[in-house]
C-alpha cells in the first residue's frame, strides 16, 4: 500500500463525508476502520512473530501444562473427559489427530506418575506459569499495557486461572452433554423441524465452548481492566474463525499426501506446528479485536509510539496527581493506571512514561496490587515539584551544548513561573478544583 493511498484510505475513514456519519453507513465506516486496523497491525508482522513465539512455548509447556489441568480434574471427577477435548483440539489434523492425541496422553501419564513430587511438581509449576506470562506479554503488548503482573501476583492470579480455567471448561461439557442427553431434549430432538435445528445447534456448541475460552484469556489474563462485552465479541469473532481456519486446514490435511511422503514421519509434526501456530494467531487477533472495541480511539494511531510534547507531558502529570490526590482522600478503591488510560484516552504505554516520571521523583508509588498512591504527604507536594518531575532530561539523549544563553531565558521564566504558582500544594489545588 503506498503512503498516498494509505493517507486517502485514513482520511475517508477518520474524517468521512457528513452523508457517511449518519445511519447503517455510520457501521459500516466503523466496521471498515476496525478491518483497516486490523490489516495494518497484521502486516507488520508483529503479531504473526508473537504466534511463532507462542507455539516454540507450547512445545515446551504443553505436556506440562496437560498434566496439571490432568492432576486438577481428576479431583472433580472430571478427568475422563481431558482426552475427547484434545482430540477435539486436533480434529483438522485427520487421522494424525488420533495418533498425536494418543502420543500426548501418553507423556501426560508418565508425566503424572513419576514427576508430581517434589522438584518435579515445582519445575511442572513453574514451566506452565512460564507459558502463561509468554500470553501474558502479547496480551499486554496488543493493549499497549507496559507493564507486566510483579511475580507475587503472577503466581497467584496465573495459578487461579489455570485451576479454574479447565474446571469451568469441562463443567460447561458436561452440561452441554447432560441437556442433549435429557429425555425432554430427545423427544424435541425427534419432530421436525425443532430436529435439525437441535443438531446444527449442537454443532455450534465447540464454537461457543471455544469463544468463552478466548473470552476467559482477554479477560484475566490481559493485565488491564478488559470489560465484559469487548471480550465477548473479540472471542467472538475468534471463534468463528476458528471454526472456519479448521475446516480449511482439515481439507489441506487431507489434500496434503504429497508432505507426507516428503517428511515421512515428520509430517505429523510440521501439520502441528502450523495448526498452533494459527491458533496462536487466531487468539491474538481476537484479542486485537476487543482492544479495539473498548478502546476505539487506539484504531487511528495503532501501534505508532505516541510521543508527547512537553506541555502535554505537564498537563498529564498535573492531571494524574490531581486524580491520585483525588481517590487518595475519597477513600477506595483506589487509582489505577487502567483508569487514567481510559479516562483520558490515551494508550497505557504513553501515560506509564509520565506515571514512570512522578515514581521516580517519588510523588507517587505504586503497591504491590498497582495501585498509584502519593508517595507523601498532599500538603508537602507543591506544583513545581510536579512539573520538574517530567522536566528532567532523558539519560537516553545527549545533553545539550553551547546553549547557555536560550538556557539562562528559559530559567527565568520557570523562576517567575514557581514565584506565580509553583508553591501551591496539591492539597491547595484539589480544594480548589473541587469548588
Amino acid at each position: 500500500m503506498s503512503q498516498t493511498l494509505q493517507q486517502r484510505a485514513e482520511a475517508f475513514l477518520w474524517d468521512p463525508p457528513e452523508s457517511m456519519q449518519v445511519g447503517l453507513r455510520r457501521w459500516i465506516v466503523a466496521i471498515a476502520r476496525l478491518v483497516y486496523g486490523l490489516v495494518r497491525d497484521f502486516m507488520t508482522g508483529e503479531l504473526t512473530l508473537r504466534a511463532m513465539s507462542l507455539v516454540y512455548t507450547t512445545l515446551l509447556s504443553i505436556v506440562p501444562l496437560i498434566a496439571f489441568s490432568f492432576s486438577v480434574l481428576k479431583g472433580f471427577g472430571f478427568h475422563r473427559e481431558l482426552e475427547p477435548l484434545l482430540y477435539q483440539f486436533f480434529q483438522p489434523l485427520g487421522q494424525k489427530g488420533a495418533e498425536l492425541t494418543g502420543q500426548i496422553i501418553g507423556f501426560v501419564d508418565n508425566v503424572s506418575g513419576r514427576l508430581l513430587g517434589g522438584i518435579g511438581l515445582v519445575f511442572l509449576i513453574y514451566t506452565v506459569i512460564s507459558m502463561v506470562h509468554k500470553v501474558e506479554n502479547s496480551c499486554n503488548w496488543i493493549w499497549q499495557v507496559k507493564q507486566s503482573r510483579s511475580l507475587a501476583r503472577r503466581f497467584s492470579d496465573y495459578l487461579s486461572v489455570i485451576l479454574s480455567g479447565p474446571v469451568l471448561m469441562m463443567a460447561a461439557m458436561g452440561m452441554s452433554a447432560s441437556i442433549s442427553s435429557n429425555a425432554l431434549v430427545q423427544r424435541v430432538t425427534s419432530l421436525e423441524p425443532f430436529g435439525t435445528s437441535l443438531i446444527y445447534a449442537g454443532r455450534l456448541v465447540p464454537v461457543i465452548l471455544v469463544s468463552f475460552v478466548f473470552s476467559f484469556v482477554y479477560i484475566f489474563v490481559t493485565n488491564t481492566k478488559v470489560r465484559i462485552l469487548p471480550a465477548f465479541i473479540g472471542g467472538i469473532a475468534a471463534g468463528f474463525l476458528w471454526a472456519v481456519t479448521g475446516k480449511v486446514f482439515a481439507s489441506f490435511v487431507v489434500g496434503s499426501t504429497k508432505y507426507a511422503a516428503i517428511y515421512s514421519s515428520f509430517a505429523i509434526l510440521i501439520i502441528a506446528l502450523i495448526w498452533l501456530y494459527l491458533n496462536w494467531l487466531i487468539l491474538l487477533l481476537g484479542s486485537q479485536i476487543a482492544c479495539y472495541i473498548q478502546r476505539p480511539e487506539y484504531l487511528r494511531i495503532g501501534r505508532r509510539r505516541l510521543v508527547l510534547t512537553g506541555r502535554e507531558r505537564e498537563t498529564l502529570a498535573v492531571d494524574i496527581m490531581l486524580r491520585i490526590g483525588r481517590r487518595f482522600l475519597s477513600g477506595p478503591p483506589p487509582c489505577e493506571l487502567a483508569d487514567i488510560s481510559n479516562e483520558v484516552g490515551l494508550p497505557e504505554e504513553a501515560v506509564a512514561q509520565v506515571v514512570g516520571s512522578l515514581e521516580e521523583s517519588g510523588l507517587i508509588e505504586k503497591s504491590e496490587a498497582g495501585a498509584l498512591l502519593p508517595g507523601r504527604d498532599l500538603g508537602s507536594i507543591d506544583l513545581v515539584d510536579i512539573l520538574q518531575a517530567v522536566r528532567k532530561p532523558s539519560e537516553d539523549i545527549p545533553q545539550l551544548r553551547n546553549v547557555d544563553q536560550a538556557d539562562v531565558l528559559l530559567s527565568e521564566v520557570e523562576h517567575a513561573i514557581e514565584d506565580r504558582v509553583g508553591a501551591r500544594s496539591l492539597r491547595e489545588l484539589i480544594g480548589e478544583t473541587a469548588n
